[in-house]
């Protein structure tokens, strides 16, 4: 079904069907649930924390267990608090933490496998592009920096890989401010 389907659906209904379908929704799935308790009664903070908590398990475990490093559970993280619809600066901090616990990781536990670098290297990049994008570098370059730094020991190509999409990122910022440097809104291409 399209939006505009669903639109013309739920125009056609009066309030107290459009409730009691919600309802049903939030009783029937979770994903529904932590959509509309967040909208009700948002609390950017605490659900950052919550998915910050799930990255870092999975890298650093609070029990006694190996790490398990499943880049598909701390991408599910990252794109479920997405679409919480939080602030671009609080999609940062979390894209950030990921990269720092992975960063060290490999720093703590030595060299990782090749697909281990080629995940962290591509979510990397989608992180730095997001910071570029909504103009937040200098609130997170030295934590970049230090994930550059973490990765300096490691093999496979892994450090010189981060620190030339750093640099290049880098230059990006500082080229896209010269060029926007007296506009006010944030710089996104979506201007």
């Amino acid at each position: 079904m399209s939006k505009s389907k669903l639109k013309s659906v739920l125009m056609s209904m009066d309030k107290s069907e459009i409730i009691k379908m919600v309802l049903e929704l939030y009783s029937a799935r979770k994903e529904a649930k932590e959509y509309l308790d967040f909208y009700a009664e948002p609390n950017e903070g605490q659900k950052l924390e919550e998915y910050k908590h799930i990255i870092r398990e999975e890298f650093y475990p609070s029990r006694n267990r190996e790490p398990k490093t499943r880049f598909s559970v701390c991408r599910k993280a990252l794109s479920d608090f997405k679409k919480l619809k939080p602030s671009e600066d609080s999609v940062a901090e979390l894209m950030v933490f990921y990269m720092e616990n992975a960063c060290q990781f490999t720093y703590d536990y030595g060299d990782m496998w090749e697909q281990f670098y080629d995940s962290v290297e591509s979510n990397f990049d989608k992180t730095l592009r997001h910071i570029v994008l909504y103009d937040l570098w200098d609130k997170y370059d030295s934590r970049i920096k230090q994930c550059l730094r973490w990765a300096s020991p490691c093999g496979w190509g892994f450090p010189d890989a981060l620190n030339d999409m750093y640099e290049e990122m880098k230059a990006q910022n500082e080229e896209l401010r010269k060029k926007y440097r007296n506009f006010k809104m944030p710089i996104n291409a979506d201007y």
